[in-house]
């Protein structure tokens, strides 16, 4: 929309209820705040520039804020005087001219950009206000909307609604969207004639309406708008968001054997035809090519995966893992900060960090790249057709030149040319008949042991 578009999200509420020392909005849904759920969908609606309402522990949730935007600006709500008063907090943001205001909640991370566009569709072809409702065969508790001719006329609010607009079912989700033009008129007219004396966004709609302007309603569906109060409901939303994500990958062309125990991050990328097994959780960072094979119970975070690979089972991919066409990592093997190239495999048991693994290399069980010092870092790069033998420490930093191969059991502290043979390992002894003798010597002594 060529419209420009201020949001302003109210994130000042105390959130007691989580019990927690951690503000509401910046608990989490798939590894991201609840305001940067809300701060994202607010700029693919087109919201080009943000006011964050804030209050408790305003220097966090303004750091939150500004990791998300770099248009945002952070008004400090000074008492808690009602949503209206809330949102003329940013009053000095909202004199700066837009033609569509949203209001939204810090804490409703399920909204659509769908949604509010509707939103500002509206206020585009003529509404002043404009409300965004769901319907609810369970409507005890909310605010009702409600209609007349095609218009909103008012918003009220359970405990004072007669027993014939208890039957509405279109209620109030808390998501506005205000005339940039009109909006301060309308906020300052608000008053606090009630038993809290307090000032309630709520009652624009009928400040609008007594001032000759046009409001509507706008349907969403109800999970969009559903709120976080309590850690309960904090993970019926993770459960929602997660459910609403796995669908629309699946969708996309993606195969989940059992998408109920797949965990995804807000950011994970999934090509079409890769297929998913059971339990598997991605964290942040995550990127999964086509065709891609991501096998049961294996964990990656800040990893990308190339076409063709398969990965896990039982596999743990840290930050930094870079993996190449028809590469494999296989049960049991962890790598981080590590390129695996094409056609190279990492199939049982290693820890590979901090490394280049060259094409078509074959790294053998219970390989170890010895990365860390103690205080520093260090590199360990393995060329393309290299074979590890099992059970063998590359001591960092090391280099083993394309096509050499490892001896098993070898401890390599020093770089290996291509082509070469590298065997590390002290020299088999076999002494006849020793082991009864160590079999009687271990006896005595236990024996001796029991006696006292």
């Amino acid at each position: 929309m060529a419209r420009t578009c201020l949001t302003i999200i109210l994130a000042a509420g105390e959130g007691s209820r989580m019990k927690s020392s951690t503000p509401k909005v910046l608990h989490e849904i798939a590894g991201l705040s609840l305001l940067g759920h809300v701060i994202k969908t607010a700029q693919s609606a087109g919201g080009n520039a943000q006011a964050v309402i804030v209050g408790r522990e305003a220097e966090r949730v303004e750091a939150e804020a500004r990791s998300h935007s770099a248009n945002v600006t952070i008004c400090l709500q000074k008492e808690r005087l009602g949503t209206a008063h809330a949102v003329l907090a940013g009053r000095s943001v909202i004199e700066q001219g837009f033609d569509d205001i949203l209001v939204l909640m810090g804490d409703s991370p399920l909204i659509q950009p769908e949604s509010l566009l509707r939103l500002r569709r509206a206020l585009e072809h003529g509404s002043q206000v404009a409300v965004l409702g769901f319907r609810t065969s369970e409507p005890h508790g909310y605010g009702r909307l409600l209609e007349k001719d095609g218009e909103l006329i008012a918003i009220r609010e359970h405990k004072d609604a007669t027993p014939d607009e208890l039957q509405v079912s279109f209620c109030n989700g808390g998501i506005m969207g205000l005339s940039g033009h009109k909006a301060l008129d309308l906020l300052d007219k608000i008053g606090n004639q009630n038993s809290k004396g307090e000032y309630y966004l709520t009652d624009i709609v009928e400040v609008a309406r007594e001032n000759g302007q046009k409001v509507v309603a706008i349907e969403a569906d109800e999970s969009e708008l559903h709120g976080v109060n309590d850690r309960y409901e904090l993970s019926r939303l993770e459960n929602h968001w997660q459910r609403r994500r796995r669908d629309l990958l699946m969708r996309e062309g993606v195969t989940m054997h059992a998408p109920d125990s797949v965990y995804l991050s807000h950011d994970t990328e999934i090509g079409i035809d890769a297929i998913i097994e059971p339990n598997v959780v991605f964290g942040p960072g995550v990127k999964i090519a086509s065709a891609a094979q991501i096998r049961a119970f294996s964990h990656l975070e800040g990893a990308t995966i190339d076409t063709g690979c398969v990965i896990g089972p039982y596999a743990r991919l840290r930050p930094g893992t870079d993996v190449k066409t028809g590469a494999k990592i296989g049960n049991f093997c962890e790598t981080k900060n590590t390129l695996v190239e094409a056609g190279a495999k990492i199939n049982h048991l290693s820890y590979i960090g901090d490394a280049r693994v060259g094409a078509k290399a074959n790294i053998g069980a219970g390989t170890i790249t010895c990365n860390y010092d103690g205080i520093n870092k260090h590199f360990t790069d393995i060329g393309a057709g290299v074979f590890v033998g099992t059970d063998t420490s590359l001591v960092a930093p090391v280099k083993i030149g394309d096509g050499a191969y490892i001896g098993s059991g070898s401890v390599i502290t020093h770089d290996v040319p291509a082509n070469a043979l590298a065997v590390a390992r002290g020299r088999q002894v076999i002494k006849e008949d020793r082991a009864n003798f160590i079999r009687q010597r271990n006896q005595m002594i236990k024996d001796q042991k029991n006696k006292k």
